[in-house]
């Protein structure tokens, strides 16, 4: 149940996050290996924490691309290029992950 909930999503959410930035261009390895932490910190709360429901989540994942916008500066020291990281890794992780729970229920139902 631990890997099903909480390790499945975590590595899917790296493996996607990493691949979006790729497709930014991004070839620093300081803000790739910083996108394995930022999402350990990030993912692991929010399917540890916060409950299953639409609000609850939604406003998770403001506060995530938020917190992960900040952290992104760090690297990139642009604040633009840090939100558009966020926000789109984010967004691509989150649909992403949204359609694999409606395919995943669609097939078990």
């Amino acid at each position: 149940m631990i890997f099903s909930h909480y390790i499945y999503p975590l590595v899917a959410t790296i493996i996607i996050e990493f691949i979006v930035l790729r497709l930014l261009k991004e070839n620093d390895k300081k803000v790739l290996l910083s996108s394995v932490i930022v999402n350990t910190l990030t993912n692991l709360p929010l399917n540890l924490f916060v409950p299953n429901d639409m609000v609850s989540i939604a406003i998770a994942e403001v506060a995530i691309v938020v917190i992960e916008a900040i952290w992104y500066y760090f690297f990139v020291k642009d604040i633009k290029k840090a939100m558009i990281y966020s926000a789109l890794c984010n967004a691509v992780s989150f649909f992403t992950g949204l359609l694999i729970d409606i395919a995943v229920y669609f097939f078990t139902h």
